[in-house]
C-alpha cells in the first residue's frame, strides 16, 4: 500500500505525512506471520482470493492474462504482483508504484527485473493517460482516512486505464474499532469514487481473527464459516471503464 497524491496544500500535506506514521507502526507484511503462507488462515485466504480474481477478470473478458497490462497502486513489498505472475501474467508487463523505501525495497529484491517498480507518489508520477489495462488497488483505500485524498488517487487510477479496461479492487468493507488507522470501505463509497464506471463484485475473506481460530480446527471449518456472507469483511470488485465509441 502507500500510492499517495503530492502534497500541494497544508491538508494534503498533513494527510501524507499521518499515512508515513500510520505504516511505520506496522510491520512489513513479509515479516508478520500473520501474512505468512506458512499460516493456514493467510494461505487459504490468497488462494480464495486468486481463484476469485480469475473468476472475475474472466468474466470482464480479461482471461488472456499473458497480454493484460497492469499498474499496481500502492505495490508495497510486492507480494500481490508476484501473485499475479503466479497466475500467468508477464512480468514485462507488470509494474507498480509504493510511496514507502523500505517496501519498495521489499518488492524489488523479490521480484524479476523486467516487473517496473516506481519509487513515489502515485498522482505525482507522469503516469500516461489510458496506458494499462487493469489498475489495481488492494487494501490501499482503508488506509487513507482523508475524502478528498481518496478521490484523487481514484482519479489518477481512472485516468490510467484504457478505455475498455478498469480498476481491479479489493478491500475491506468494515472499520476495525482496535485500528483508528484504517476504515471501512463499504460498497456504497466505492460508487461515489467511480461514478462513472460499471462495478461488479463480490463479497470475500473470512473476518481474518475469526479465520485464523477456525484453522486450528482444520480447514472444513473456515470453509464451512467463510460460506456465510456476512462473515466475509473484504469485496473484490471489477470497475469497468467504459469503452469509447
Amino acid at each position: 500500500m502507500s500510492a499517495l497524491p503530492p502534497a500541494g496544500d497544508d491538508g494534503e500535506a498533513a494527510e501524507a505525512t499521518a499515512v508515513r506514521a500510520r505504516y511505520a507502526r506496522r510491520p512489513l507484511p513479509t515479516a508478520d506471520i500473520r501474512y505468512s503462507l506458512a499460516n493456514p488462515a493467510a494461505l487459504l485466504a490468497m488462494q480464495g482470493r486468486q481463484r476469485a480474481i480469475v473468476e472475475l477478470l474472466r468474466a470482464a473478458g480479461r482471461s488472456d492474462f499473458a497480454s493484460q497490462t497492469v499498474l499496481e497502486f500502492g505495490s508495497g513489498s510486492g507480494g500481490n504482483l508476484l501473485e499475479l505472475l503466479w497466475l500467468g501474467f508477464r512480468p514485462g508487463h507488470l509494474a507498480g508504484i509504493e510511496l514507502l523505501p523500505e517496501r519498495h525495497e521489499a518488492a524489488r529484491a523479490r521480484l524479476p527485473a523486467a516487473v517496473q517498480l516506481t519509487l513515489g507518489d502515485a498522482t505525482g508520477h507522469p503516469i500516461e493517460p489510458g496506458s494499462v489495462d487493469i489498475a489495481y488497488a488492494s487494501t490501499v483505500f482503508s488506509s487513507l482516512l482523508d475524502d478528498d485524498f481518496q478521490q484523487r488517487l481514484a482519479n489518477a487510477m481512472w485516468r490510467a486505464v484504457k478505455p475498455g479496461g478498469g480498476v481491479l479492487w479489493y478491500d475491506f468493507t468494515v472499520g476495525n474499532p482496535r485500528n483508528a488507522d484504517v476504515r471501512g470501505m463499504p460498497v456504497r463509497r466505492v460508487r461515489e469514487l467511480y461514478p462513472e464506471a460499471r462495478i461488479t463484485g463480490q463479497r470475500l475473506t473470512l473476518l481474518p481473527p475469526l479465520a485464523r481460530r477456525l484453522v486450528r480446527l482444520g480447514p472444513a471449518w473456515h470453509q464451512a464459516f467463510a460460506a456465510v456472507p456476512f462473515l466475509r469483511t473484504h469485496w473484490l470488485a471489477w470497475i469497468a471503464k467504459h469503452e469509447v465509441r
